[in-house]
């Protein structure tokens, strides 16, 4: 009867510290940490977006001449001044725009687009000016994150306010092992994967995200055993001496 009950007394003890270890911790959850076992990223100068094969721009033209602007209204169906179409970056990297041969524009920064395309132009248009810009600036997350297609809405967007639009991270989201796809036009995509609970993420080659990047977070495989909440927590705790409560007085009084 003793024997029994001490039996039964560590295996109650057994679930609670079980129950314990299945619990989210800071530092499995945790962002910004500077734990001696955390992975140390260098820090690597920020490198503008470079227009890619497939990529789209749009672009606008302005102008004094009432009768170019009415051209280039006439071309595009607007009734405006300002000239606006987006076009595809082919595979030789170049875009067919309208009165001009191909212009290669692969390689280059949005800036750096806008000033050839702002050249070709003034050979047209004296006083033109050209504003230019990626049409197709978005990001795809996938995996224990949500799902979905995202606006890069600013240059040098970062890893955390991309998650933050998703709705952040799951806690059973696989922090050690996040993946970005990043293509390189007509080269293989490259996977870069990281450690995101880490501070020196922060001016990382990880830490922001470019046009046309996948943000990809796995499901812990640890996370099954773990409890997400401290209600869920608690209800588990409480669960378990209850049982045991249960199982002593049921042999109190039959024994």
């Amino acid at each position: 009867m003793i024997a029994m009950r001490k039996n039964l007394t560590i295996l109650a003890l057994l679930a609670i510290v079980t129950t314990l270890v299945g619990c989210y911790p800071h530092r499995e959850v945790g962002l910004l940490q500077e734990r001696k076992n955390m992975p140390v990223y260098d820090s690597v100068p920020y490198q503008p977006y470079r227009l890619q094969v497939n990529d789209e721009i749009i672009y606008r033209v302005f102008t004094m001449d009432e009768t170019i602007a009415k051209t280039l209204t006439a071309n595009n169906n607007n009734s405006s001044s300002q000239y606006a179409n987006s076009y595809r970056i082919y595979a030789d990297g170049t875009v067919d725009l309208p009165f001009f041969d191909p212009i290669h524009l692969e390689g280059l920064t949005e800036l750096e687009a806008q000033d050839t395309v702002r050249k070709y132009f003034r050979e047209l248009i004296p006083d033109a000016d050209v504003k230019l810009a990626l049409y197709n600036k978005h990001f795809t997350v996938l995996g224990d994150i949500g799902a979905g297609v995202q606006y890069v809405y600013k240059d040098r967007m970062t890893i955390f306010q991309a998650l933050a639009m998703t709705g952040d991270l799951r806690l059973s989201g696989d922090r050690k092992h996040v993946r970005i796809i990043r293509p390189h036009g007509n080269e293989a995509p490259e996977v870069l994967e990281f450690d995101i609970r880490t501070k020196s993420l922060i001016n990382s080659q990880y830490y922001y995200i470019y046009p046309n990047d996948m943000i990809y977070v796995s499901r812990e495989p640890a996370s099954f055993f773990k409890q997400s909440t401290y209600g869920a927590f608690i209800g588990i705790i409480m669960s378990s001496v209850s049982l045991l409560i249960s199982v002593l007085t049921y042999m109190n009084i039959n024994f």
